[in-house]
């Protein structure tokens, strides 16, 4: 009765046009909240800079002690998207451009996010994954196998990963908007090869029959899509190992993954991606890659090319080396990016799949000394695996070769990028547990059509493992292929640690080298705590995995999760994607088929639980999913261990930079030749007296700039070392020196704006007593036609 009278009287004090008024607005809020709820999901996405130490650190990847740091191919990133239903549940996956996750990271990132955000975040819904890149900093896993070429543990690379990590998930998070996302998946077929097809072929041949390719070809990539923005990024999966760069190589890079992401992110951004309308056109791929050789992401405030003139000649001539100059602080070097950041960015990530077995060198293996194929089963020649190198399509350039490769990924990603449609719906969830994979009772059927109980085994490397691959072969006498192994070898390794029966039997066929599972001092040597987890957005699911899985074993794990989701009758599941996510939260080595194991090439001696590891894998992901379509949740019975407190660093600190009496921090030791003009695709360097990059990594900086003269006579930046162009080269005269050189080398891009240019470098130097400070210098300009 109240509401009725209320309602009566305040209608009586409208006018007719008011009250028409009220029912029109009515009418037009009921006719556009379908357009305001028809986007399922909130969607966000954010990137941070994580380059580590570019200078005296191991790479992580090769285990080649002799590969060390010494400056920067291009800058690494983490890329966050998270996806979010309005008010149910939300996923974060962050993809790195590093070898692969760790568990220590992933612990003290969600520790980070839990003092943040309390358990909106957490292990079961957060998903870290590696692209795999072989030319990043080590130092940032926890486990003794996998820092001794690093000499212990880095906190440096540690501390910038996980730092990272952290902040591209809270840009993510702070940039959740109504969104929707689209799945689209293709071929990409010359991007990828099978490094041990011997072992491939001893699946069984009906289950060969079943697929083209001895590799998987399908890239899956999702597209998010802003309500108000369009669209502002994309993920996608492919498997191809990051190995292109090779074992030698002392330049950090994001590899070919990394270079992918580059060239889609400097593409989105030449396309005015994101924008205020999802409309936009989205071709011009050819005004970025089609027509340049060397990709760039150059400064939006840079002119149109224009024609140089003997008075530009004399300009450049005009202005000498600036000499070192004392900075406050970091500060300024920060802002040089940030000033080209101040719009919406696109954040496109290339992330692994079961790239186990497959390489990037696509041109096949060859001896180095003769020039003639490897041998087939062993990948050596003349008995000799140190000579047996995978070449890349860029051979012998390996910068080339991951242009061209990481080229190839990106033209793809564009390709489904622009064409996808279809829309991804339904619920978002996930799945988490850890696992004991040193004593995992496995169910496998008997060849009598009944049901055996094996178990997994404590962590062990093989001899093959020593053998290398043919992207980045090992030392001695190891050869991939042997079952046997040899008396020295077994001697050292004794002196290590011993294997017992029950430790050979249970990992037989292979040869222990290292028992790596079973040796605890100083602290844990591998780990025995892996987490398995499956992330659903819609029809998209992604396992995701710590190791490698080969291309064999992804398909059967793919194909045992998928017919488990797929058994659920209510047509929930239907459609899906399924997609695995390789070297994720934590990393343990490779995953092989029970029948490549036997083979015992690389791979199968890299499959650090036993012949049943993959059978493990796939009973457990089928219980995740079984919980899945049945709404359960999973069980936690152990935890992994956090053993920051034990880890060991054995890399020395920098002492102190020097620089000869007289000479300044950022003067130049060799400059650009006066009166300089350079064309297109011409090289130009300068080299600077410089400190120790280790005493301020710069993140989200820059050592190294190309700086234009503008119209007003102003120099503004328009490349830097995270552009594909422009490297940052650091070294010393001796190891021991407390001196340095910086060396600028810029290859000019075909589409560089015509003009006048000089080479700037940025740096910190440590005194021997005192606080780091931070200097600059420039090089003498020239000109570019």
């Amino acid at each position: 009765m109240e509401a009725s009278s209320s309602l009566r009287f305040q209608v009586s004090g409208f006018s007719l046009p008011k009250i028409w008024l009220c029912l029109f607005l009515v009418f037009v809020l009921q006719n556009c909240s379908p357009a305001l709820s028809d986007s399922p999901y909130l969607v966000g996405m954010g990137s941070y800079d994580i380059t580590g130490p570019a200078a005296d650190v191991n790479m992580m990847g090769y285990a080649n002690s002799e590969q060390i740091a010494s400056g920067i191919h291009f800058r690494l990133k983490a890329r966050a998207f998270i996806v979010a239903e309005p008010n149910g549940k939300r996923v974060v996956f962050v993809n790195l451009d590093a070898c692969m996750a760790s568990q220590i990271v992933t612990i003290k990132v969600l520790e980070r996010l839990k003092a943040r955000y309390g358990d909106l975040y957490n292990e079961n819904n957060v998903a870290i994954s590696g692209i795999h890149t072989h030319a990043g900093p080590g130092g940032y896993l926890q486990y003794v196998v996998y820092i001794v070429t690093s000499l212990g543990f880095v906190r440096q690379s540690f501390d910038v990963i996980v730092n990272g990590i952290e902040q591209c998930i809270v840009e993510a998070h702070n940039n959740l908007r109504p969104g929707k996302i689209y799945v689209n998946k293709g071929d990409l077929l010359d991007a990828g090869v099978n490094r041990s097809p011997s072992a491939y072929l001893n699946n069984p041949a009906e289950e060969r029959g079943k697929y083209k390719y001895d590799v998987d070809k399908e890239m899956t990539l999702v597209k998010f899509v802003d309500d108000e923005s369009g669209p502002v990024g994309s993920f996608n999966w492919f498997a191809t190992h990051g190995t292109s760069m090779s074992r030698t190589n002392s330049l950090i890079s994001g590899d070919n993954k990394g270079a992918a992401a580059r060239f889609m992110e400097d593409w989105a951004e030449q396309n005015g991606i994101p924008k205020q309308a999802a409309h936009g056109n989205h071709d011009g791929l050819e005004s970025l890659h089609m027509t340049s050789g060397l990709p760039r992401r150059v400064s939006l405030i840079i002119p149109e090319p224009n024609e140089i003139t003997d008075d530009l000649v004399q300009l450049a001539s005009s202005y000498e080396a600036s000499g070192g100059l004392r900075l406050s602080g970091s500060s300024i070097i920060r802002r040089i990016r940030s000033t080209q950041q101040n719009r919406p960015k696109f954040v496109s990530a290339f992330c692994q799949s079961n790239c186990g077995d497959v390489s990037p060198n696509v041109l096949g293996t060859f001896c180095i000394d003769t020039g003639l194929p490897c041998d087939f089963n062993h990948s050596t020649c003349n008995g000799k695996n140190e000579l047996c190198y995978g070449r890349g399509p860029g051979y012998p350039d390996e910068f080339e070769s991951t242009r061209i490769i990481g080229n190839r990924q990106f033209q793809k990603a564009v390709d489904l990028f622009n064409s996808a449609s279809e829309e991804i719906q339904g619920k978002v969830d996930f799945r988490h547990t850890y696992l004991d994979f040193s004593q995992l009772e496995v169910n496998i059927p008997t060849s009598t059509g009944g049901q055996q109980v094996v178990k997994t085994c404590p962590a062990a490397m093989g001899f093959a493992f020593a053998a290398g691959t043919t992207d980045g072969p090992g030392a001695f006498d190891f050869k991939q292929g042997d079952a046997k192994g040899n008396a020295f070898w077994r001697l050292v390794r004794n002196l290590l640690k011993k294997p017992g029966k029950e430790q050979v039997q249970c990992q037989a066929p292979k040869p222990i080298l290292l028992d790596t599972g079973e040796m605890k001092e100083p602290y844990d040597w591998a780990p025995a705590i892996l987490p398995i987890q499956i992330i659903r957005i819609g029809q998209l699911v992604i396992l995701c995995v710590p190791g490698e899985f080969t291309t064999m074993a992804g398909r059967r794990l793919r194909d045992a999760v998928k017919t488990v989701l797929t058994s659920d009758n209510s047509g929930e599941f239907n459609n899906i994607h399924v997609v695995l996510a390789g070297l994720t939260n934590t990393y343990s080595q490779y995953i092989t088929t029970f029948e490549e194991y036997q083979i015992q090439r690389y791979e199968g001696a890299s499959t650090l639980y036993g012949p049943h590891t993959l059978s493990a894998y796939i009973q457990e992901f089928q219980k995740l999913a079984t919980a899945m379509v049945a709404n359960k949740e999973v069980p936690i019975k152990f935890q992994p261990p956090d053993m920051l407190d034990k880890q060991i660093e054995l890399l020395p600190g920098v002492i102190f930079d020097s620089t000869p009496h007289g000479v300044k921090f950022g003067d130049v030791s060799s400059d650009v030749p006066a009166n300089s003009t350079f064309s297109k695709g011409s090289i130009v360097n300068a080299t600077f007296y410089s400190a120790c990059p280790r005493n301020d990594l710069l993140t989200d900086g820059t050592f190294a700039l190309v700086e234009k003269l503008d119209g007003s006579n102003n120099w503004v930046p328009a490349y830097d070392d995270d552009d594909w162009s422009l490297r940052f080269k650091w070294s010393r005269p001796s190891k021991l020196s407390s001196r340095s050189f910086a060396t600028l080398e810029w290859t000019i891009p075909e589409d560089a704006p015509s003009g006048v240019y000089r080479l700037r470098h940025f740096g910190a130097s440590k005194p021997l007593i005192g606080s780091i400070e931070h200097f600059t210098g420039t090089s003498r300009a020239f000109a570019v036609r």
